[in-house]
């Protein structure tokens, strides 16, 4: 069937979209060696910001190839075959106030997503969110989401925590929900979409650098290329450029080549970086590497502190228990067995934000009031209790299969009839690669928006700044959804506009063409392309070079064996660093204290080389590449957290308890070197207020 799809695209005038994923020559849409060195737009990520950028880019260049020409070129690449992406393990819902339940409104949940973010989202772009949720979940239901219903057919929703009516009133059923698989359901229905509108998805491709022009003149050049003016009633649209897109340095995963990939467009939605952590929701391809590409590139990150730690990860595995399992009617309860959350948030008890769930929980344990693991009875009492037994049996297979089956099959426990365990699990990246809310990417600089031209992001690896300090449930698949489509739109007019300048460039005519100085762009891309390859190349052949035995001093205590090192090693060791250091509380010491184990970790992972000299298919060679991401994106997390002296959301310092909005309502911008900036909030119509649940 994929290549009878595939034969359908070729006879269609839809754009020839590319999406390089892991192990295309298994589904057959096309071999490495048809991949060009040039494309008009390359997406990285296929998730469901990377897919839903993909389908409204190729509609919207549809609409715009009406007269038949040549579709551009586009190029997604994937870390992973689609349908593994992240997305598919979100459970509990998407965020929307549809008002099939209960009367609900789009300004309750604009007021909703500040509060939980404790103030510090920019809130022209949350009214973007709230504003667009129902159109988004009526697209998805259009695209094929199969949503569970109400008797009357309409989309059943669900209570998720600190989503009210009137304005921090009672909770509210908000969340559209899928049974517990709703990214499962988002991700499958994206997925067939994109192979309807012939998006060719080529598999297991790791990008490894993000190139950038920084020169005067390509920023010039671009700025009149630009053809975005969306942000502009709303005052957001970047000053004059920062720096031009060029392409990609990628690594063939299945052939060892890395390959230099030019292009005018590119798009980031890699996803999250969970696996800082030793305890986290995320699957294991999450390493931050989109981020890291931009810090690499020169680049900030934006409020990057702030990480979520879900209240209910399955006791010592990090496995998501979906927070529509207390929606539905889990409680949580100390060793002495009593619910403990109304002491905390007198009014929503388990239903409050995460991020005060989750130091609830904490402070639990602390106090001694924690419980061991059933399968650890005599281990640590650091989870509490999840009592799911008054939901039913029946009524949890019915709207919670997958947190019924994940307790049975990985705790041996029955949620009917036992408590289950439970501890926070790191979940979510607030902040991210800086965009605007048409996905550009820009730089802040002496007090403005600098763009990047041509370089878009979406998803959890960017920062719009619409979850702030801590993401409301049910908002980071809205997010993902919106976002990713609105700068797919952005990104065919940048296409569009610069086709339109390159026709009235030939229309000029040699004779005309001959009076301008020539444009020397093409030229200095493709030697900064050069440049990066070499160096990259040079990298992996140190990686591939065999260690001999004379190079080291095997007397000298400081000098470990490169057979006693490896990556996957120092991955463990940074997650239990970190979590030491910034799960759920932290103070200056253990900041400091992290800075240095990394450091020293740095140190180590400089010194790796891959057990197998042969780069082709060689899974611990692009591990040695993710530890370098996470390393590089660690520090930067470290440096704000050390710079952010307050507590506010997600990031509770106990040394700076207390939210200051006089010195700190303002946006973390981190580089590469630790450099901290500060860009100050958007607040529109919600001046900062007391967060009480």
């Amino acid at each position: 069937m994929l290549f009878i799809v595939r034969e359908q695209r070729d006879k269609t005038t839809c754009p020839n979209l590319l999406v390089l994923s892991k192990g295309c020559e298994n589904i057959g849409f096309m071999s490495p060696a048809t991949i060009k060195n040039h494309y008009e737009a390359i997406i990285v990520g296929a998730g469901a910001a990377g897919m839903s950028a993909a389908l409204s880019l190729s509609r919207s260049l549809k609409k715009d190839n009406r007269e038949g020409g040549e579709s551009p070129s586009i190029l997604v690449i994937s870390k992973l075959q689609p349908l593994r992406s992240h997305t598919g393990s979100a459970e509990g819902g998407i965020a929307a106030s549809l008002g099939n339940e209960e009367q609900d409104d789009w300004h309750w949940h604009y007021y909703d997503t500040i509060k939980g973010g404790d103030w510090l989202a920019d809130q022209d772009a949350v009214e973007v969110l709230a504003r667009e949720a129902k159109k988004t979940v009526t697209r998805l239901e259009h695209e094929g989401v199969a949503f569970s219903r109400r008797e009357d057919g309409r989309i059943a929703q669900r209570k998720f925590g600190g989503h009210t009516s009137e304005f921090g009133g009672k909770p509210v059923k908000r969340a559209a929900y899928a049974a517990d698989r709703i990214g499962h359901q988002i991700l499958h229905s994206l997925w067939q979409q994109c192979v309807q509108m012939g998006v060719t998805f080529a598999e297991e491709w790791y990008v490894t650098d993000l190139v950038l022009d920084k020169s005067k003149t390509a920023n010039k050049k671009a700025k009149t290329e630009n053809a975005s003016a969306e942000d502009d009633a709303a005052g957001t649209t970047p000053a004059q450029p920062w720096a031009t897109a060029c392409g990609l340095v990628v690594l063939d995963t299945h052939t060892g080549q890395t390959r230099a990939i030019s292009s005018d467009t590119i798009m980031l939605c890699t996803g999250g970086a969970g696996r800082l952590f030793h305890t986290t929701s995320n699957s294991w391809d999450l390493t931050g590497d989109g981020m890291a590409l931009a810090l690499k590139a020169g680049l900030q990150l934006e409020d990057i502190e702030f990480i979520q730690f879900h209240p209910t990860g399955l006791g010592h595995t990090g496995f998501l228990l979906s927070e529509a399992s207390r929606a539905e009617g889990g409680i949580l309860r100390n060793s002495e067995g009593r619910a403990f959350m109304r002491d905390y948030a007198p009014e929503h008890g388990d239903l409050a934000a995460r991020d005060v769930v989750s130091r609830s929980i904490m402070a639990e344990i602390d106090a001694g009031r924690g419980v061991a693991d059933p399968r650890d009875p005599d281990g640590p009492r650091d989870c509490v209790w999840l009592d799911m037994r008054g939901v039913g049996e029946d009524r949890m297979k019915s709207l919670l299969p997958q947190v019924y089956e994940t307790i049975c099959k990985y705790a041996n426990l029955n949620p009917a009839v036992d408590l289950i365990p439970v501890k926070p699990t790191a979940h979510y990246t607030m902040g991210g690669i800086p965009i605007t809310t048409r996905g550009q990417v820009y730089r802040w600089v002496d007090g403005q928006r600098r763009s990047v031209e041509g370089l878009y992001a979406a998803g959890e690896c960017s920062c719009v700044s619409v979850h702030g300090a801590n993401r409301l449930g049910g908002n980071s698949l809205l997010d993902a959804c919106l976002f990713g489509t609105r700068a797919g739109e952005a990104m065919a007019r940048r296409i569009t506009a610069i086709a339109s300048s390159h026709q009235e460039d030939q229309s000029l005519g040699m004779e005309a063409a001959s009076n301008h100085a020539p444009d020397d762009r093409s030229a200095r891309n493709e030697n900064l392309m050069n440049q990066a390859l070499s160096k990259r190349q040079s990298a992996m052949d140190h990686m591939l070079s065999s260690s001999e035995p004379e190079d080291r001093n095997e007397d000298s205590p400081d000098v470990e064996s490169s057979d006693d090192i490896n990556a996957y090693l120092l991955m463990q060791e940074l997650g239990r660093i970190m979590e030491k250091a910034v799960a759920v509380r932290c103070d200056q010491t253990s900041i400091d204290k992290a800075l240095s184990q990394i450091n020293h970790l740095h140190n180590k992972a400089l010194t790796l080389k891959s057990h197998s000299t042969e780069a082709a298919l060689n899974q611990e060679l692009t591990a040695m590449m993710e530890v370098d991401n996470l390393l590089t994106l660690s520090k930067a997390v470290l440096a704000a957290s050390g710079d952010r002296k307050e507590s506010r959301g997600a990031l509770f310092r106990q040394d700076h308890p207390e939210r200051d909005d006089v010195h700190f309502l303002s946006h973390s911008m981190v580089d590469c070197d630790g450099n901290i900036d500060w860009q100050p909030v958007h607040i529109v119509d919600m001046p900062p207020q007391g967060r009480q649940y």
